[in-house]
């Protein structure tokens, strides 16, 4: 395994993989590493004759200064972890290496045909721009032939699939089911701010989700949510931002069960952002 910091470097390596028509399977993430990210490592390098993983927690998607300060960084014990499931590549660039400065003075543009307008895109103005920049920026640079992504962001990987067919890339975006704890509680690099009291207090969240799956056949949609919000909010130190049962392809708010659903949650649990989904149907 390698651990590169330029792009230059990277271009170097994919260019001497490809020239062997070998396969590159892509994992992008921001590090502090868990064992929802080594399950999509895990099966990069059992789909692909080389497996890359990005490290980089990428500025222009964080509207919270805050939130990007407090995000966690550990590259030593990523790169320890991603040896372990035979990685090859780890990409781990600084901001300059990615980013001129007026590229993160400025919104970067993109048709979203409608998807970051609902849920995180309500609360989150601007996110979805920086999560598309990076991306694009990172699939011209690694070339994959199979990028994979973690359900636990459903939005993030809706965008993510139109990203890679509006601007034509070349690569295959492979859905990846979420990974949870014992408890429940979605896996996510934000858990290690929880306390332990708070981990008790988040399990809430997947246990109420997956109450609301068996309540489907006797409720509609808007009655479900309605059922949903009222459990999040009776739970003490749990704030909602937002839940909603929406289309899976339009992300728009779902009035019928005719169509797959998914509902997507947002929960404040202490200072700490914690998102989660399950399916419907």
């Amino acid at each position: 395994m390698i651990r590169i910091s330029s792009p230059q470097a990277l271009d170097a390596e994919i260019k001497k993989i490809k020239s062997t028509g070998k396969s590159i399977g892509f994992v992008p993430t921001m590090g502090a590493l868990h064992a929802g990210h080594i399950a999509l490592v895990k099966r990069a390098v059992t789909e692909n004759d080389y497996t890359v993983v990005s490290i980089f927690v990428n500025p222009t998607q964080f509207n919270n200064a805050e939130d990007l300060e407090k995000y966690p960084r550990k590259l030593d014990t990523d790169s320890a972890m991603l040896q372990e499931v035979a990685c090859d590549i780890i990409f781990a660039p600084a901001a300059q290496d990615i980013y001129k400065t007026a590229e993160i003075a400025q919104t970067f543009e993109f048709d979203f045909g409608g998807l970051d307008k609902v849920m995180e895109g309500k609360f989150r103005p601007g996110h979805f721009n920086g999560v598309v920049q990076i991306v694009s920026k990172l699939f011209n640079y690694v070339q994959p032939t199979r990028a994979y992504f973690g359900e636990k962001d459903f939005q993030q990987l809706a965008i993510v699939h139109r990203m890679t067919e509006l601007m034509e890339f070349d690569t295959k975006i492979v859905d990846c089911s979420i990974v949870r704890e014992p408890s429940g509680l979605a896996m996510s690099s934000r858990n290690e701010r929880l306390s332990s009291s708070q981990r008790e207090t988040a399990n809430n969240i997947s246990r109420i989700l997956f109450d609301s799956q068996k309540l489907k056949e006797t409720m509609s949609p808007q009655e479900l949510a309605a059922w949903v919000v009222e459990h999040i909010q009776s739970v003490p130190n749990l704030k909602l931002e937002y839940f909603e049962i929406a289309d899976t392809k339009s992300l728009q708010t779902a009035s019928n069960w005719l169509e797959p659903t998914v509902g997507c949650i947002a929960v404040f649990c202490g200072n700490v952002r914690l998102i989660d989904n399950v399916r419907y149907n």
